[in-house]
């Protein structure tokens, strides 16, 4: 195995056949009866996994499985036009969808729920697709200098999941990912609605809701494209004649990146405009499912394949809101690795950005991180799980960059003020090009630098089993139920439950010591609880960290 290299236990322990290999017509998802089934299946609300649930990333499911249609979609939508009335919340509300194919019939339920309340709803112009991102950006520029009237938004997407899925996200005011407390209180109130039997959301039919004057047309793509060379180098790119290689994987950005390229006549190739919401031409993830996970060298076998005619190539997953970055030697990053590249070129090459800027990450990205942060003299601001935390930080431009392991990140313009409250997947893959336009050398080789003096991370995330009751008692350890002084022979620095950056709760536990560290957090879906480990000594360093953390968070769980 390269150094350093992440591996995923299951991809490792249970890899299919089907792997890096597109599918065969017969496995691919029957577009047909996942739209009849997002109208035709109604939720039981007494059933747990047929009720609405937002997660880390909004309201996601399939409507095969009765976990995302109609029903759900207006509830949330009626519960979005409450918590709006609520909070004098009345400006524009901007919506994006991706490409999944839920994404189109969500839209529109959300549109005859908010044209029925007169919610003044800005879509795409050409009915296409809008990333994540951009939303964030649109919410944003509209609300800068207004205290009143201010604008939120919606992106309908699952991200990178497989093709059957749909997924539902709301945005509030400071353009980032809606906080822990908005969301339950929206999913606690569509849930309601379920129960009621949607007697109290107001609708309107489709045809009549798209002629209502508070639907209007928008053009996302202008504003966002013209306002890139406030966030990235685009003249140094153009200057440098950097040869570029760009994957939409037939998602959101795919009507983008022929605007970027002649607005600022870039050397790119888009290698693939194809939508398609069965996503054949994708090559299977390591389960054999389709999923447009651009940080997974299996789902990227076709960027990755063309990596050598390119002095850097990026894709972004569905919605665009995470990159994938191929450069040589590695071929593709691991997300890690670039986001330590990143930050280390960022901080370096961004004049106007205040010396008091920090270094925002969750606290399970890498180590190497921290040493870079620490290396450039630089706050570290390490918070759990989701880039909703960082928001407050770009907001107020106390953080110059925020990042998570799982290849989403954003960073502040080039005069130190906000650009995105979101992950946005397009500047880190435009970010590639400018550090090799800059420095006359790719991420990749700027990675193996970094590590040449700050050491070699090995980094894995594997799952173990645990019942419900033992997740539970993992999310409420304490420290002192952490009896382990010393971890794979080195002594314990700090047993953390909270989060350093911001001391919100991690709902697990994160030992850290001078070489490594581990982080345990029960999964929210599965019976199985998560350890993302990494140790800067050797593979075998790695592994006697894991299974002493495995040990020791089963003498917790028996006692």
């Amino acid at each position: 195995m390269p150094n350093g290299e992440c591996k995923d236990f299951e991809v490792m322990a249970h890899l299919s056949p089907l792997a890096g290999k597109t599918l065969s017509s017969d496995k691919l998802t029957d577009i047909p009866a996942l739209i009849a089934a997002y109208y035709g299946r109604k939720p039981d609300p007494l059933i747990s996994t047929q009720r609405v649930s937002f997660g880390t990333s909004g309201h996601r499911g399939s409507s095969l499985h009765t976990s995302f249609n109609e029903n759900h979609i207006l509830a949330i939508c009626e519960a979005i036009c409450r918590h709006r009335k609520a909070e004098g919340i009345d400006g524009p509300l901007f919506i994006g969808m991706d490409s999944h194919a839920l994404s189109g019939p969500a839209q529109k339920s959300a549109i005859e729920v908010f044209a029925a309340h007169g919610i003044d709803v800005r879509i795409d112009e050409n009915g296409g697709y809008t990333p994540t991102p951009v939303i964030s950006h649109a919410i944003l520029t509209y609300n800068k200098g207004r205290t009143t009237g201010l604008a939120d938004g919606v992106v309908i997407t699952p991200s990178h999941n497989p093709p059957a899925d749909g997924g539902f996200k709301y945005n509030p005011t400071n353009g980032g990912p809606a906080d822990t407390a908005i969301t339950k209180a929206i999913q606690d109130m569509a849930n309601e609605f379920l129960a009621n039997g949607l007697k109290d959301v107001k609708r309107l039919p489709y045809e009549q809701a798209r002629q209502e004057a508070c639907i209007k047309d928008y053009d996302f793509i202008t504003p966002y494209v013209d306002d890139l060379d406030s966030v990235i180098d685009m003249k140094a790119i153009r200057d440098a004649g950097v040869k570029i290689g760009i994957d939409p994987l037939g998602g959101a950005a795919v009507a983008y990146w022929k605007p970027i390229i002649e607005r600022y006549g870039l050397h790119a190739t888009v290698v693939s405009d194809v939508v398609d919401p069965t996503f054949s031409f994708m090559t299977a993830d390591w389960d054999g499912q389709i999923r447009m996970d651009c940080s997974s060298p299996y789902a990227m076998a076709r960027l990755i394949e063309m990596g050598d005619r390119f002095d850097v190539a990026f894709a972004n997953d569905t919605d665009a809101d995470r990159h994938g970055i191929v450069a040589m030697p590695d071929g593709l990053m691991n997300p890690n690795h670039y986001l330590a590249v990143a930050i280390s070129y960022l901080f370096r090459n961004r004049p106007d950005w205040s010396p008091e800027l920090g270094v925002g990450k969750t606290l399970v990205s890498s180590g190497l991180i921290d040493r870079v942060a620490k290396d450039m003299g630089r706050k570290l601001v390490e918070v759990p799980v989701g880039l909703k935390w960082f928001v407050p930080g770009l907001m107020d431009g106390s953080l110059g960059f925020g990042g998570e392991e799982s290849a989403g990140a954003t960073f502040l313009r080039r005069d130190g003020t906000v650009w995105t409250t979101d992950k946005d997947g397009l500047i880190l893959g435009l970010l590639a090009a400018e550090i090799t336009a800059k420095t006359g050398k790719n991420p990749s080789v700027h990675y193996h630098e970094i590590i040449s003096r700050l050491g070699t991370p090995y980094y894995e995330r594997i799952d173990a089993a645990a019942n419900p009751e033992q997740k539970a008692k993992l999310s409420k350890l304490t420290p002192e139920q952490f009896p382990l002084e010393v971890l794979a022979g080195d002594k314990i620095i700090s047993k953390l439950t909270r989060a350093p950056g911001n001391d919100a709760p991690i709902g697990g536990l994160k030992v850290v010591t001078e070489n490594g560290w581990f982080a345990a957090r029960p999964s929210g879906t599965e019976d199985v609880y998560k350890i993302y480990a990494e140790s800067f000594v050797s593979e075998e360093h790695l592994r006697a960290i894991q299974q002493e953390a495995q040990d020791a968070i089963s003498k917790v769980f028996a006692a």
